[in-house]
């Protein structure tokens, strides 16, 4: 008797593929330059990673008081974020300011008084202080805010971390909440350099953490210079890259558009210092239109959308 085939289908078998915008967002060439931006003035609090909620500067055990003091720190230009690392104290957070270079140690009950303080402009003597001497990486974990985040935030994280230790490098690495590009898990920073990362994955560890000892970017990664507009950072980054790939690891400056006009093409100069070697490029720069999602939460809430991208198509 020849057997009759089961075309029976399980709920598994008919449920939709996962999607994950950070995987749909590299295979439909969606560039990593130019999504760079970032305050300067960072505020970094440390905060267990299960108590953070969908909002970059909330946590689910935070006062009402403490949350409303960071909301109007946000609004008045100051970027919060909560980060985390196994071993700290959940009770007795670490309170970091950036640019300033700044650490302090603050209970919880007494973190209304501290931010109430240094919003004033008052002393924080009372709370000791001392100068953050290692470079801070910062490396997304907020799956609450993005599921990219969680999928590959934290196995960077993790790399980052354990290649830190294990080599005794002169870093500080932490989890973070959202840092801006979820498309592009997974997202780093480093502070105070201010250089921010997209796509970093384990395997690009060990380049990120020789070229940041070497105070560089890590151009395989580099999402450009956060100070700079969207297309200057598109001329920044394919300087350094025209520059590396010479064999220079240089210092650029971006300047003003040669031509100050409206439109999709830009030409930009830059300004190249290597040791005892300096010159001058000149970038032409398109912008062109990309449909794409940039969060996962766009799958369900609002689909693909229009965005503006900027790419080099020459340099000389």
């Amino acid at each position: 008797m020849t057997a009759t085939p089961d075309h029976r289908q399980t709920a598994a078998d008919t449920r939709p593929a996962r999607r994950f915008c950070a995987q749909d967002s590299q295979a439909i060439g969606d560039p990593l330059v130019g999504s760079a931006a970032h305050a300067e003035r960072n505020l970094l609090i440390s905060w267990p990673r299960p108590k953070w909620q969908r909002s970059l500067r909330r946590a689910s055990d935070m006062p009402d008081t403490v949350a409303t003091q960071l909301e109007a720190m946000a609004e008045a230009g100051r970027r919060v974020n909560l980060i985390h690392r196994r071993g700290e104290d959940a009770e007795r957070h670490r309170v970091f300011l950036m640019p300033e270079r700044r650490e302090y140690r603050v209970a919880r009950d007494e973190l209304e008084a501290f931010l109430s303080a240094f919003s004033r402009g008052d002393s924080l003597a009372a709370w000791g202080g001392k100068y953050v001497a290692l470079p801070m990486i910062l490396c997304c974990t907020h799956g609450k805010k993005d599921k990219c985040c969680a999928k590959f935030g934290y196995a960077s994280y993790r790399a980052l971390a354990e290649a830190v230790t294990r080599e005794s490098l002169p870093f500080e690495v932490w989890e973070s909440t959202h840092l801006g590009g979820c498309r592009l898990a997974t997202s780093a920073l480093v502070l105070p350099a201010l250089r921010k990362y997209g796509r970093l994955n384990p395997d690009d560890v060990p380049g990120l953490l020789e070229a940041e000892q070497d105070d560089r970017p890590y151009l395989p990664c580099y999402r450009g210079d956060s100070r700079l507009t969207p297309v200057a950072q598109c001329a920044q980054v394919a300087a350094l890259e025209w520059l590396a790939a010479r064999g220079l690891h240089a210092r650029v400056r971006v300047k003003e558009a040669l031509e100050q006009h409206e439109g999709p093409r830009q030409t930009l100069p830059v300004h190249w210092q290597a040791g005892e070697r300096e010159g001058r490029l000149v970038v032409s720069c398109l912008q062109s239109e990309l449909i794409r999602h940039d969060t996962c939460a766009d799958y369900e809430r609002d689909g693909a959308q229009p965005s503006r991208v900027w790419r080099a198509t020459h340099i000389a």
